[in-house]
């Protein structure tokens, strides 16, 4: 039980960090800076904010499948990753 209160902790404490970070970016960069991708109709422009913003949150989803994989695997009985 101790681990599983210790996995979901850190579950928790990655997210809140990712979407505070990813707010703070959101709110640091300008919206009128960013890329402009030229297709042969259309320009696609794609701010920085937003950049950020999805980076973070990959971010996090990342480390939570890094975390949750390494506990299903040490469940399952493979710790020598320790």
């Amino acid at each position: 039980m101790g681990l599983t209160l210790q996995l979901s902790f850190r579950i928790a404490l990655v997210w809140a960090a990712g979407f505070l970070l990813a707010v703070a970016v959101q709110a640091i960069l300008p919206d009128a800076a960013g890329l402009n991708l030229t297709g042969k109709e259309n320009n696609l422009f794609i701010p920085f904010s937003r950049m950020g913003f999805w980076t973070c949150v990959l971010g996090a989803l990342i480390v939570t499948a890094l975390v949750v994989g390494r506990a299903m695997l040490a469940d399952v009985g493979w710790n020598s990753f320790r």
